[in-house]
């Protein structure tokens, strides 16, 4: 191979590679300059369509400081007159956990799950007018969706499986937890870091929407 050859190559590599360089600073500007509102709405946006039902989890840990987190973050959901009729048990006892999967055969996937929440609505917090509220169930199922948000974004598998409104799921969730009597099991959710590789559902349907009438 001749000297000039030899330069065209070297010259031909230095462009290409001078090429990619700007193309990445553009691309890197472009994200920067972007208005953080519209990345946010982005990011949130993501996590939204990847949430997925998680049903089989791998043996690594989840700390209280994890689960601390999940309910902080059900507990920014709106409700209805700001009357917050939630309550939440925070479950890591394996032994706990192996006796409500026996107990709950659409909850199996407990016995493998590292923690569990169960979402509870309070019968003894009153609205205004002095009674139990008539949207507790609406509440804590907003509770819910932002728990198991939060548990996407922190690459957690999570799965609602349901308490309420069946009446043997929620004696035996009740029975378990030692729940008193004015405190109602919505639903029971493990937790823990997916095993395998679960992919969210596409369940967009533009047949659904209806602009201003039907």
């Amino acid at each position: 191979m001749n000297d000039a050859l030899k330069y065209k190559i070297v010259s031909l590599v230095l462009a290409i590679g001078l090429l990619a360089s700007l193309i990445h600073l553009v691309v890197s500007q472009k994200q920067a300059t972007q208005p953080e509102h519209k990345r946010a709405a982005e990011i949130v946006m993501q996590n939204i369509l990847s949430r997925k039902s998680v049903r089989s989890y791998t043996n690594r840990p989840v700390s209280r400081a994890q689960l601390d987190t999940l309910v902080r973050a059900a507990m920014a959901a709106p409700t209805g007159m700001d009357t917050r009729p939630w309550k939440f048990v925070v479950i890591d006892d394996k032994n706990a956990m192996q006796q409500l999967a026996a107990k709950l055969p659409r909850a199996k996937m407990l016995a493998e799950a590292q923690a569990a929440i169960a979402v509870c609505g309070d019968m003894s917090v009153l609205s205004k007018d002095g009674k139990p509220s008539r949207n507790w169930m609406l509440d804590c199922s907003a509770a819910t969706e932002n728990l198991l948000l939060q548990a996407e974004a922190m690459g957690l598998g999570a799965v609602w499986t349901a308490g309420y409104p069946y009446p043997d799921r929620m004696e035996a969730i009740k029975s378990a937890l030692s729940l008193p009597d004015h405190i109602i099991p919505l639903n029971l959710i493990p937790i823990g870091y997916p095993k395998g590789d679960p992919q969210p559902k596409d369940k967009y349907n533009k047949d659904n929407i209806h602009y201003n009438k039907w």
